[in-house]
């Protein structure tokens, strides 16, 4: 019997610490990078908008994104809490100041999005995982521009990417959505203006003529509709050749995580018909 216990013993202690990390994500975009890390276990809580993989959803609450429950945070014992930029700026003072330790990604491009999942996978243990995340987005990324290229020039088309209605907003130069229209053979509309999301008069929109209008929100069932109630809008190509999409996961565009390449994937299909 001692000699069983003894044996036991030494299992254990050979085995090491067998308590593992515990995470926090306070990001929609960081949660499905944890998740697509293989770190479902290790995920202690999430915030309320947390809405991807269906598992998420499952995991603790600590609140909405800007204004989370520090209490229950702090009762969760988080080895590491993840968020994202601007908004979150405040929380993230807070969560240093209680001494916590967090890390931002706030990328805004796909390079950067690559280093924040390479940060990520190095904090997390998960540096191999990282790598093969990577490369797998960067292959299905190579994938579409590879076939971008012989679309010639003067043949790409011009997107206007809605993203809200009243007042009309869009994406412009040094966002993910910009990025994403370009690899995907698209020319921004909105490319040239100076802030990253920005108010467009439809006015604008009508000089600049898109051939394809994206709906970057949930709600509208019937673009075409929308469009046509819009003084002039029937002039647009995009409206005349009802090239009007309002089918593709906003998230898919809109959050800086592995899914963008899905969103390329589908930006890519609606203008090329692929």
């Amino acid at each position: 019997m001692k000699k069983i216990l003894l044996t036991a013993v030494l299992v254990l202690a050979c085995a090491g610490p067998s308590f593992a990390e515990r995470y926090i994500s306070l990001a929609p975009s960081t949660t499905e990078i944890l998740f697509a890390l293989g770190l479902d276990n290790e995920i202690a809580g999430v915030s309320s908008y947390c809405n991807y993989p269906p598992k998420a959803k499952t995991k603790e609450s600590v609140g909405n994104f800007s204004n989370p429950n520090i209490e229950k945070i702090l009762f969760l014992k988080p080895d590491y809490i993840f968020c994202t930029g601007l908004e979150q700026a405040p929380i993230v003072t807070e969560l240093k100041r209680l001494g916590l330790k967090v890390y931002i990604s706030d990328p805004r491009n796909i390079k950067e999005l690559f280093e924040s999942i390479g940060d990520i996978g190095k904090i997390t243990q998960k540096d191999k995982e990282a790598e093969n995340l990577i490369r797998d987005m960067q292959t299905q990324i190579d994938d579409i521009t590879s076939q971008v290229k012989s679309i010639p020039e003067n043949k790409r088309l011009k997107v206007f990417i809605e993203i809200f209605d009243d007042p009309l907003t869009t994406a412009g130069r040094g966002t993910f959505i910009d990025e994403l229209i370009t690899m995907a053979g698209g020319i921004n509309i909105a490319g040239d203006t100076k802030r990253a999301y920005t108010i467009f008069s439809q006015e604008e929109v009508i000089k600049r003529n898109p051939d394809c209008i994206i709906i970057a929100y949930m709600g509208r069932k019937n673009p075409e509709k929308l469009m046509l109630e819009r003084f002039a809008w029937d002039s647009i190509s995009a409206v005349k050749n009802n090239r009007l999409y309002n089918d593709i996961d906003p998230d898919t565009l809109l959050r800086p995580g592995p899914r963008v390449v899905l969103g390329l994937k589908e930006i890519y299909a609606r203008l090329y018909n692929k």
